[in-house]
């Protein structure tokens, strides 16, 4: 749990400072469960030049609670969290001078998005709060306003979780909350767990990931790892200490991240499974009278694939739905070995080609189009899919045919700068078996929408 903190303070002597507004979001690492925001009377002269960063003056502040009297709500707010703010060391300072002034010792664990942000986006010209939300395209208003300023580090903050795929920050505040043997039974992890589609880490008392997969339903396939016999179920089981999940929204992005991190982090009970996500493939030839022709063969990473498949059958059934779509030759693809022409000339769902009664320029048009519906090969463009929440969507970079990284948005220039659109996609290497999730993917299921990038 994280409460995301922002302060504005009077000015002045070091330790001297009061506070004059809060903003105090309870975030779960998933979405904001309380809030609490508030003017407060500093009792004391604010700064003329804070006055003028922030448009807080003292007349303002006349009837605003005390800090002694907002101070039990911060305390209630903040309890087993960790405080997140852009330059922390200044807000939590702040805050433990504030409750030292009453007596009281007031102490949190802290992270800094600005110590974030320098490792996780270290390109940024700047890692000012202002500059650095601006260039990754994050709306910001009320700018030096405690709850403008608390909303933009809460949109940085998910940012910089969806780009820390070694996922060191949740590992590093588990391994803090985690002294000993944990006591709660494995159905209170099940119960925290959401219904969603995602991605979910099962931790060790240290932290360590140990074991992480994808799932439309999350708390479904924890339940069921829970519930499974076996040797190396049980060892899992015995292990676990801790679930943590990144919901994505969209399943493909799921696998992708999957497949990702499966690689990074090297879980002690991962999968052992193919290098390979494939095994077969649909190769492009050219025939004695110049038509392209279509084979289904064994994967081989000495050949240009079209396209790649799991199996004979699922590649067949796609040869099949391509010709008849596209009115292809059953013979030129393969799926006839008839010595004249295919059957499908007689049933005039084939045009020729087969007799070369087809010119030869449109049949390969018809074919190149086919294969450029489905195939990543040489686009520019951005898929966009569901997001993590209502208003938000994913977003997977192609450029020149290659998976260049992903990450979420929720306004539409964010997506259309391709400047912004770099800034906010987390890189993910790019490999056979990534292109083969995507063109999979696509040529099953439907996604939002396709837009073409101008490069």
């Amino acid at each position: 749990m994280y409460a995301i903190v922002d302060i504005e303070t009077t000015g002045g002597k070091y330790n001297e400072e009061g506070i004059t507004e809060i903003a105090i979001h309870r975030f779960d690492g998933h979405q904001v469960v309380d809030q609490f925001i508030s003017l407060v009377n500093p009792e004391r002269e604010i700064q003329p030049f804070v006055k003028k960063l922030t448009g807080i003056n003292n007349k303002m502040l006349h009837t605003a609670p005390k800090f002694h009297e907002v101070a039990k709500r911060i305390v209630e707010i903040t309890q087993d969290t960790v405080i997140v703010a852009h330059n922390a060391q200044f807000d939590y300072r702040i805050l433990r001078t504030e409750f030292r002034r009453l007596g009281y010792n007031y102490e949190r664990k802290t992270l800094c998005t600005v110590d974030l942000s320098k490792k996780l986006i270290p390109e940024a010209e700047s890692h000012s709060l202002g500059k650095l939300v601006r260039s990754l395209g994050i709306p910001v208003s009320d700018r030096h306003r405690a709850n403008g300023d608390a909303l933009a580090t809460l949109k940085l903050f998910k940012l910089l979780l969806a780009k820390d795929t070694k996922k060191t920050i949740i590992q590093d505040i588990i391994r803090t909350e985690t002294t000993g043997e944990l006591s709660q039974r494995q159905l209170d992890i099940v119960e925290s767990l959401p219904s969603d589609t995602g991605v979910y880490y099962m931790h060790n008392k240290d932290g360590d990931i140990i074991f992480l997969g994808k799932s439309n339903n999350i708390k479904k396939r924890v339940n069921q790892h829970f519930t499974k016999n076996g040797e190396q179920a049980r060892k899992l089981q015995k292990e676990t200490k801790k679930v943590s999940y990144e919901k994505t929204g969209s399943e493909l992005v799921a696998m992708l991240k999957e497949y990702e991190e499966l690689k990074r982090n090297k879980p002690l009970f991962a999968q052992s499974g193919p290098k390979e996500l494939f095994s077969h493939a649909l190769y492009r030839a050219v025939d004695q009278n110049g038509y392209l022709t279509l084979e289904i063969g064994k994967a081989d990473a000495q050949k240009t694939p079209v396209l790649t498949f799991k199996g004979w059958q699922s590649a067949e059934k796609f040869l099949q739905r391509i010709v008849a779509d596209f009115q292809l030759c059953l013979k030129l693809t393969g799926l006839s070995e008839a010595k004249y022409n295919c059957s499908g000339y007689e049933n005039q769902k084939c045009n020729g080609a087969c007799i070369r009664k087809e010119d030869v320029t449109d049949y390969n048009a018809k074919v190149t189009t086919a294969i450029r519906r489905y195939s990543l090969q040489g686009k520019n463009v951005v898929l966009v899919d569901k997001g993590r929440e209502i208003g938000e969507y994913s977003a997977l970079l192609i450029k020149e045919g290659r998976f260049r990284g992903l990450g979420f948005y929720n306004l539409n220039h964010q997506i259309n700068n391709l400047h912004i659109l770099e800034s906010i996609i987390t890189p993910m290497r790019a490999d056979a078996n990534t292109r083969h999730l995507i063109e999979d993917y696509l040529r099953k299921r439907r996604i939002l929408k396709v837009l073409e990038l101008e490069v």
